[in-house]
């Protein structure tokens, strides 16, 4: 699901209370990571949609060469199933980052203690809807 002119405020029961980089095991990058690394270094340049194909290849290891190859299907294939939306990402639930889609549905991050998050959050009925992310524990 994709979202306009929408922020993702951090969940209620978020464990940190700032911003906070989340980081692998082991050397391995779990899909969280990896959209951290590419929103944080990319901001506004992924819908959710985009977003979900660039992490794939990243953590199914596809290689450049494949995907020139059958791009076409990887991506049918993937798309196959459902996916879920950014309020159910670790960004937003335990690491603190507020996620903003602008009118385009292209995404940005905003740490969750930062002068922008709060003007989001404040905005929340005037130029953009305001959503929380998915709480982390049921109750």
């Amino acid at each position: 699901m994709s979202f306009i002119h929408t922020f993702i405020q951090v969940a209620a029961d978020c464990p940190v209370s700032e911003g906070m980089i989340p980081v692998g095991r082991n050397g391995n990058k779990p899909i969280h990571v990896i959209q951290y690394e590419l929103l944080s270094q990319n901001p506004y340049q992924f819908t959710h949609e985009e977003l979900i194909y660039a992490v794939h290849l990243i953590h199914k290891n596809i290689s450049t060469e494949e995907r020139d190859m059958h791009g076409e299907r990887i991506r049918r294939d993937l798309f196959q199933k459902k996916h879920p939306c950014m309020r159910a990402s670790l960004l937003p639930k335990k690491y603190g980052w507020g996620i903003h889609f602008d009118g385009q549905g292209k995404m940005a991050l905003y740490g969750m203690e930062t002068k922008d998050y709060q003007q989001f959050v404040q905005s929340a009925g005037d130029r953009i809807k305001v959503l929380a992310a998915m709480r982390n524990s049921r109750g």
